[in-house]
């Protein structure tokens, strides 16, 4: 008997369903996991729902384990943490994190699948593929001790490397947000709040993740003379504009990238994909990254949460997807 299982699909932008698709028979070296939650990542899977991605990113912007292609039809996500139900004897029974979209089981290679510490439950691990960005991140960005930072955008990215920042010893820094509810945020993570036109300057180093120009330009601003914004913002197929004919030359201002698709070069020699995603499940023990968690929902009502998310109605950082009272 072929076993079924559901997941949800964009059928094209903006609208989305959920659906019953066949699942294949483990073979030697995989896995059959049974989801326990999900993560809806705001920025990137609302640009997907929205149909937003430029058709030159259809490439670079697949997920590991997506279906289908943009615009769509589509299966997209890949903040999934579920418990192995099949599979090699060590993993059998093991909660893990796995880059899959939002369904209720699915089969995936055994090496797919990173355990989630016993340290970290499994509501906080949907984190793993955001904290994940963070320590790319910070790998790019090289922060140094007693440095004054600034983390321009208070969304899911932009918090957790608020996050991780606060860790760093002597560091001081202010996350900066146009919405005064991310002070309560902040407040959790142990790091100052201020909104933009309040936000101090002299910055060493800037982290922009607003995916606005606004919030680019103002990260420029805020910095020291020879001073850096690492910029984690992905805009889709929007264009933005900045102020380069100003000061940025003679202030020796610096404007880098950093991506997750691939590791960072300070890093790459030494780590992988699999030794940065443990790292970052490592860093969920602490459970300051709950406040990350703002709103769930049964997977069941996915279709009808995602507009709302992608809209702005429903004010999430992490929207976390639950799956415990859906069939399989």
């Amino acid at each position: 008997m072929t076993r079924a299982a559901h997941a949800f699909w964009i059928d094209s932008p903006g609208r989305a369903a959920v659906r019953e698709v066949a699942l294949p028979e483990p073979g030697a070296d995989e896995v059959l996991v049974r989801t326990l939650f999900t993560g809806v990542s705001r920025g990137t899977e609302t640009l997907v729902f929205g149909g937003l991605v430029p058709e030159n990113q259809y490439a670079a912007m697949r997920a590991p384990f997506q279906e289908g292609d943009f615009p769509g039809p589509v299966k997209y996500g890949y903040l999934n943490v579920g418990v192995v139900e099949e599979g090699p004897d060590a993993l059998v029974g093991r909660t893990v994190f796995c880059l899959y979209p939002h369904q209720t089981r699915y089969v995936v290679p055994a090496a797919a699948v990173t355990p989630v510490p016993e340290s970290v439950p499994a509501g906080r691990a949907v984190l793993a593929g955001t904290v994940e960005t963070a320590v790319n991140a910070l790998w790019d960005a090289a922060p140094l001790a007693g440095d004054r930072i600034a983390v321009v955008g208070g969304g899911m990215v932009g918090c957790s490397v608020a996050a991780l920042l606060a860790r760093f010893p002597g560091v001081r820094v202010q996350l900066v947000d146009a919405d005064p509810g991310r002070a309560r945020v902040a407040e959790a993570l142990g790091v100052d709040f201020a909104p933009p036109a309040d936000a101090a300057g002299d910055r060493d180093l800037v982290v922009h993740a607003s995916a606005t120009e606004q919030g680019l330009t103002r990260s420029l601003e805020l910095l020291r003379p020879e001073g850096t914004v690492v910029e984690l913002s992905w805009y889709g197929d929007r264009h933005v504009a900045l102020p380069l004919g100003e000061a940025f030359h003679s202030r020796r201002l610096t404007l880098r990238s950093s991506q997750v698709g691939t590791v960072s070069p300070a890093r790459s020699a030494t780590r992988t994909h699999a030794d940065r995603l443990a790292l970052a499940l490592d860093l969920l023990a602490d459970p300051a990254l709950d406040a990350l968690v703002t709103g769930e929902s049964p997977f069941a009502q996915l279709p009808d949460v995602m507009p709302r998310f992608a809209s702005g109605e429903l004010p999430a950082l992490c929207h976390r997807i639950r799956y415990g009272d859906v069939p399989a």
